[in-house]
């Protein structure tokens, strides 16, 4: 970002930045959507708007939140000293309402979202599944067990559908003890927008084990990848 784009940011953020008159520019800002990739509609217009008012977006303004918005979101989050998830919720709303201008001209405002090719539902079940398999991993080992089921989606190997691959009879112990239904913290649903939004810690594994707990020998058998926490990655 140039110097003078910084320091427009700085005045913004400031309450300093003035128009017209004197009294400081009047924003209308989003709807109370959190916004995510595959989201789409009024208030990505907006996000893409305000990004690319401060020169962190430089696609086209599309309405479809999309990688090159995905990413932009991430650089602004890092800039301004917030989790990185690439998720537009409130504080990271907060801080585009105040570093920049913009008029939705009348529109109501308003998005769907619900990531390319996956329902929230989807992405619920994914949480539920990565708190009950892996919640005491580390984050980067809670997004790779979400990657392996995104991975046994896209295999045709397995069934095609989230619900598919994680209810597969012996596929996860999370489903065989019930832990599957115990609430997912926060912590697992973003492991799973990380893993949806493109993020493979386990370099396309399509299985993973723990090696004290294991009681299959054929798992062994399996190609490894690599391990992360207490879990083997395998092909």
């Amino acid at each position: 970002m140039s110097k003078l784009k910084f320091f427009i940011t700085i005045l913004f953020i400031s309450g300093l930045f003035f128009v017209g008159s004197g009294q400081q520019a009047e924003v209308n800002a989003f709807s109370s959507q959190v916004l995510q990739r595959g989201a789409t509609g009024e208030d990505v217009i907006e996000l893409q708007s305000r990004l690319k008012y401060i020169g962190f977006y430089t696609s086209k303004v599309d309405g479809v939140f999309g990688y090159n918005t995905y990413w932009a979101v991430r650089i602004f989050q890092d800039e301004f000293g917030l989790p990185v998830d690439g998720v537009v919720g409130p504080k990271t709303k907060e801080k585009l309402v105040k570093a920049t201008v913009y008029d939705k001209g009348g529109s109501t405002g308003g998005s769907s979202n619900v990531p390319n090719g996956f329902s929230q539902n989807d992405i619920q079940l994914m949480a539920n599944a990565v708190y009950g398999e892996s919640r005491g991993e580390s984050y980067t080992g809670q997004v790779a067990v979400a990657a392996v089921i995104l991975n046994r989606v896209r295999s045709s190997s397995f069934p095609n559908t989230v619900a598919g691959v994680i209810y597969e009879p012996g596929a996860f112990t999370a489903v065989a003890d019930g832990q599957i239904n115990l609430t997912p913290n926060e912590t697992a649903k973003k492991a799973v927008l990380d893993a949806v939004n493109g993020w493979d810690p386990s370099d396309g594994a399509i299985y993973y084990f723990n090696p004290d707990t294991a009681t299959s020998s054929w798992i062994w058998s399996r190609p490894q990848i690599k391990q992360i926490g207490k879990h083997i990655f395998c092909k």
